[in-house]
């Protein structure tokens, strides 16, 4: 059984200001010609389909055109909401898509019913989870003690009624504790969405989405493939499918297939000089790439943003690295810390109107109130 995992399209999204949809438009006609070669039994798209809960009429379309390709493959597609998407939006006319060949996730109602596909090593048992919050499952488990994310994921698989003598393949959306995070990614609030990797145990192949850079975590069979397209600066790894191969039970291999963005996303150094000698950049496709330049002049260049983007059509960020930048010490000359959490916040302004720390039960229950609140926000 061959499968392609895809996840996080993000399909709408803007960089800097930057359209990213032709762009996106460039790489989902890349994966139609991909699955077309390999002929999978499937495509898992592992959530974070588009940007925002109410896409553009432009990702939407881009959407439907894309299944629609893979519908003509004759393959088969299998799709959840991510914590980007609107999963009652997601999931509207999936019974009448079934018919294309195209699977979406209904929106969570405390079951998850399998997809039962065959091949010669006899059935195989793919479940589709949506993104989930532990408020969506306690709706559905009220008897059930469900503090934490792992609580919440490890109730819904164990309502799954896995058969552990077939083949069992999750598609999810999920934190797994361990993963490395980039930096176009959307953080939680004091990262309370971990979940432990334990709870997906019973299963041969977990294809998840939600992290942007392709990895496994713990185990092979564990992986988030990422992105098809880069949405940051800081994104080094190269691009690609993930195609999961499930034999006889027990035997699984993963291998990946590379993919080749419309634009590079690149970083350029040096003096305004430097990077706008003609010999330095008409040889090469800096012109048309995604740019960050970092300048290194110890005097601003006055209208160096614009004056650049004559030659660096598609710059989108301008930086300054010189011993100004470097000795400043206002926040805004400097390079931003990382935000502190609600909780530490909370402990901090504790400790100074009380004169002494948050006891740990407080600290407990400030910690169950403020994921409450969290999982309350849309």
């Amino acid at each position: 059984m061959k499968l392609i995992h895809l996840s996080d399209l993000h399909l709408g999204k803007r960089v800097n200001e930057f359209s990213m949809l032709e762009d996106q438009r460039h790489i989902l006609s890349q994966i139609t010609a991909l699955v077309a070669a390999e002929q999978p039994d499937g495509v898992l798209i592992a959530g974070d389909v588009f940007d925002k809960p109410t896409p553009s009429t432009e990702a939407v379309t881009l959407l439907d055109d894309f299944l629609v390709s893979l519908s003509r493959l004759d393959c088969p597609v299998f799709l959840i909401s991510g914590n980007h998407d609107a999963p009652e939006r997601l999931a509207f006319g999936g019974r009448l898509m079934e018919g294309s060949g195209i699977h979406l996730a209904p929106v969570y109602d405390g079951q998850v019913r399998p997809f039962l596909l065959q091949d010669d090593y006899g059935p195989l048992a793919l479940y589709l989870l949506p993104f989930l919050k532990p408020a969506h499952v306690r709706r559905f488990f009220p008897d059930v003690e469900i503090n934490s994310y792992t609580d919440a994921l490890g109730t819904a698989i164990g309502a799954m009624d896995l058969d552990p003598q077939v083949r069992n393949v999750l598609v999810t959306h999920q934190f797994v504790t361990g993963a490395a995070r980039s930096e176009s990614e959307e953080v939680s609030v004091g990262g309370t969405d971990n979940v432990d990797a334990s709870v997906f145990a019973p299963f041969d192949y977990v294809a998840l989405g939600h992290l942007h850079s392709p990895q496994n975590v713990g185990r092979e069979t564990l992986r988030y493939c990422g992105t098809p397209l880069k949405y940051a600066f800081s994104e080094r790894q190269e691009k690609s499918v993930t195609l999961v191969e499930l034999g006889e039970k027990g035997y699984t291999t993963v291998y990946t297939r590379p993919l080749t963005p419309l634009r590079e996303m690149v970083a350029l150094r040096g003096s305004y000089e430097e990077l706008t000698r003609r010999s330095f950049y008409e040889h090469t496709s800096y012109q048309e790439d995604y740019v960050h330049i970092t300048l290194t002049d110890e005097m601003d260049i006055p209208e160096a943003m614009g004056k650049l983007r004559t030659i660096y059509h598609k710059l989108m960020k301008l930086s300054y690295d010189n011993r100004r930048t470097r000795t400043a010490v206002s926040p805004q000359a400097g390079e931003a810390e990382p935000p502190a959490s609600p909780l530490a916040l909370l402990a901090e302004f504790y400790q100074s109107q009380n004169g002494a720390p948050l006891t740990p039960e407080q600290q407990q229950f400030a910690q169950t109130l403020l994921e409450e609140i969290w999982e309350e926000q849309p």
